[in-house]
Order: structure tokens, then C-alpha cells, then sequence
């Protein structure tokens, strides 16, 4: 199978992996895992490890697992521009510029999401290149996420490392950026932010 081939399944694969875990997402777990077979291993098996977790967890304890981790920590967000931007009016300008790659690529934003949320990205990622360029100039982010999620010994890690393995290497100014938040934490800034919604062409989300 052709990298053109292989990614979008990727991308699919752990856009459904890290999204809440309610019934339909779990659904879908035996098509999902059959599907990583076709996949590069350095991408299969991060992916295959939190599938896994999902295939044999009690759908109550997961539920709560996820909620605990990324709706209560912060630094295990999974909305992409909160680690460069944080909570300021810079923010809301990045989300206007993730709004518009949907929008060009003619998907329809829903179910009050926000447009940077990582699995929607994912999403876009599966059918427009533009989602593979947001991730791209948002590395500093997904290196943050999987070092918060290291420190919380979470699974989910897995799923974001093999999203990281896609990706082209980090420059030597991502990772000075990395590491200068990691040290000081996301801008603060506290300012109303317009709604936007969640893409989601899988309808998994919550």
C-alpha cells in the first residue's frame, strides 16, 4: 500500500482512537483494528496498543478515563492551538484560519466543536492535504501533548506518537518552542472566543 494510500487510514484510524468513547466509537473498534494491518508498523502498533486499551475496557471506566484526562487537564488538551496561543485574542485568529482549511476543503463544520480539536484535524486530514499542513505547523503542540500525556502514564500517548511518526522531523525552532512552553505554559489571556464547530466526517463525536 502507497504512503497516498495508507496515511488517510492512519489519520482515520486515530481520529477514532481519541475521541470520546461513547458506543458508536466503540462500535467500530473490530473494523478499526482490522484496518491497521495494511499500515506501516511504526504507525500500526501505537495505534493497535490504544486500540487494545478500548477493545477491552469497560465502556463506564474508559468514558471516565477520557473525561478525567483531557476535559480536566489542561496541558492534556487536545485543541491545537491552546499550546501556542492559550487563552488570548492570538487564539481566536488561529481559529479562524482553521475554520477557513474546512470550509476550502468543503466540509461542513458541526456539533460546536472547536476547528483546531486534534481528532477533526485528523478527519480533514483523511480527504485534504490542508489537515496534513495544520498538523505540520502545529508540531510544537502534538510534542507538548505527548509529553503531558507521558507524565500522566496515559495510553493514549500511543495514538498521538504514531500521528508524530507521519509527520516530517520537528525544526530546530519547533523544538525550542517546545521547550520554552513547556517551561512557561501556554499564553494567558482570558477573552471570549467565537463558537466554531467540530468537522466530523466520521459522526463519532459525542
Amino acid at each position: 500500500m502507497s504512503r497516498s494510500t495508507w496515511r488517510p487510514v492512519a489519520a482515520r484510524a486515530a481520529s477514532l482512537l481519541l475521541r470520546y468513547p461513547d458506543p458508536d466509537t466503540l462500535a467500530v473498534l473490530p473494523t478499526l483494528v482490522a484496518a491497521l494491518d495494511a499500515l506501516p508498523d511504526p504507525v500500526a502498533q501505537p495505534l493497535r496498543t490504544v486500540a487494545g486499551h478500548r477493545s477491552h475496557g469497560n465502556p463506564v471506566a474508559l468514558a471516565d478515563e477520557y473525561v478525567q484526562l483531557f476535559d480536566f487537564r489542561r496541558r492534556c488538551c487536545l485543541h491545537l492551538t491552546y499550546y501556542t496561543c492559550g487563552d488570548t485574542r492570538k487564539r481566536g485568529e488561529a481559529l479562524v484560519l482553521f475554520a477557513a482549511a474546512y470550509k476550502q476543503a468543503g466540509l461542513e463544520v458541526v456539533d460546536g466543536e472547536l476547528p483546531d480539536y486534534l481528532p477533526a484535524v485528523l478527519d480533514l486530514a483523511t480527504v485534504d492535504d490542508d489537515g496534513w499542513r495544520l498538523l505540520r505547523e502545529n508540531r510544537v503542540g502534538l510534542d507538548l501533548l505527548t509529553k503531558a500525556l507521558a507524565k500522566e502514564r496515559s495510553i493514549y500517548r500511543h495514538a498521538i506518537e504514531a500521528v508524530r511518526t507521519m509527520l516530517p522531523p520537528p525544526e530546530p525552532g519547533d523544538i525550542a518552542a517546545a521547550i520554552r512552553l513547556a517551561q512557561t505554559g501556554p499564553p494567558v489571556e482570558q477573552v471570549g472566543l467565537e463558537p466554531f464547530g467540530l468537522v466530523d466526517t466520521t459522526g463519532g463525536r459525542r
